[in-house]
């Protein structure tokens, strides 16, 4: 075999045996294919950039080269792994510091959450993705599918993946102004068409299920409309116990107002003052008392309620509340709420459970409600029965005072 003429020459020949010898079979996407189509894909965009230098373009290729030599080692962080073996391999061949670290960014900027920041990092991103912007993107797509379900990263029925596939092409966007050149126009055509094959894969879904509910009516439409009159008795029972409760502190508040304002002006009852019949005072007190509990169960009542807060995602994953309501959500950040709830409409049972857990804390709020409500109504009405027999005794103890 002779010597390879160049670093870069070595390096496919390393990873054609490494993934030869250790990549698994089972990656039918992410293989030496993958790697090879990227690395010509990275010589065609470098031609279009003259300000690139001899070691600009020996950088790209041979992070090219290197960018899933990770997956080896599985596809989790396959990134980092990847930097690892091209940082080994380079050290042990004397490649200079500064080229390697270069290398290692460029390899970084395969993230999906990283920008890259310069021109040979931009063309590696792009080169990564090319696929998006071919006619061989939907049979590359059913390769990277079976690939997801081989190793468990994702196993999603029809519709899910193609609709995970739409989000992949309209959220991917090209670095470089020779990709979107070369290969803008037939992203849109792969975003139109794959429109169509979801649109295609949903109205069969639907076609099937009138078919199995016949002539009887749309059971989904049925769940709609039960979710909704549920709500909307939450919603009125709900405002009922607020007018019970308002009418019940606002009541209450007179009394003790009127109350006390007589106390207070020492006013003279049934002939006598305060003062020569400190008796008097009990069916006061009793009054006060009375209507002080009364307001406080009231305002327990009308108190506005959370029923849980969430401040992890993790909470909602394992199906303990419910995203729908907004107490719940109070404390996630919004790219974490809008991620949770465009994942929630993907799914409907996923929704569904969503709207029955909101429907059971709702329902719990409510049923705490009335029963602080139902207190202030017993508290009241036994309060009000108390005082009116303690000043029908405390007259009868003053007529008798006044006979003798």
């Amino acid at each position: 075999m002779p010597e390879p003429k160049n670093i870069v020459e070595e390096a496919s020949r390393f990873v054609f045996d490494l993934f030869k010898e250790k990549l698994s079979q089972d990656y039918v996407y992410h293989n030496y294919q993958h790697t090879l189509e990227t690395v010509e894909t990275c010589r065609k965009l470098s031609k279009a950039y003259p300000e690139l230098n001899e070691d600009d373009k020996e950088i790209l290729l041979v992070s090219a080269w290197f960018h899933d030599t990770g997956y080896i080692q599985g596809a989790a962080a396959h990134e980092d792994k990847s930097k690892e073996i091209a940082r080994e391999f380079l050290t042990e061949r004397d490649y200079p510091s500064n080229k390697i670290a270069r290398v290692l960014e460029c390899i970084e900027s395969t993230k999906r959450s990283k920008k890259p920041e310069n021109l040979i990092s931009q063309i590696l991103a792009d080169a990564d993705i090319v696929n998006i912007g071919e006619e061989t993107f939907f049979a590359k797509s059913d390769l990277l599918r079976n690939e997801w379900v081989k190793f468990g990263i994702r196993n999603c029925n029809d519709i899910e993946w193609a609709q995970t596939q739409l989000h992949f092409l309209e959220s991917s966007h090209f670095h470089t102004q020779e990709a979107v050149k070369i290969y803008g126009e037939q992203v849109q055509l792969n975003i139109q068409e794959q429109t169509k094959r979801l649109q295609k894969l949903e109205k069969k879904k639907e076609k099937k299920e009138k078919e199995k509910s016949g002539t009887k009516a749309q059971p989904k439409r049925g769940i709609e409309t039960m979710f909704r009159s549920i709500y909307m008795s939450h919603i009125n029972l709900s405002s009922i116990a607020d007018s019970k409760a308002n009418m019940m502190i606002s009541i209450n508040s007179l009394i003790i107002s009127i109350t006390l304002t007589l106390v207070g002006a020492k006013l003279s009852l049934l002939g006598t003052s305060f003062k020569e019949n400190q008796i008097v005072i009990y069916p006061i007190i009793a009054l006060l008392l009375t209507s002080l509990g009364a307001i406080i169960f009231a305002i327990l009542s009308a108190k506005p309620k959370i029923t849980r807060k969430i401040n992890h995602l993790e909470e909602i994953k394992k199906k303990n509340v419910s995203i729908l309501f907004f107490g719940n959500y109070a404390n996630i950040g919004l790219q974490d709420f809008e991620y949770q709830m465009r994942e929630l409409m993907k799914s409907e049972d996923e929704l569904y459970g969503n709207m029955i857990r909101d429907l059971y804390f709702l329902g719990k709020v409510l049923a705490k409600k009335y029963q602080l409500i139902r207190i202030s109504y017993i508290v009241f009405m036994v309060g009000l029965i108390f005082t009116v027999v303690v000043t029908v005794y405390v007259v009868i103890y003053l007529k008798r005072v006044d006979d003798i």
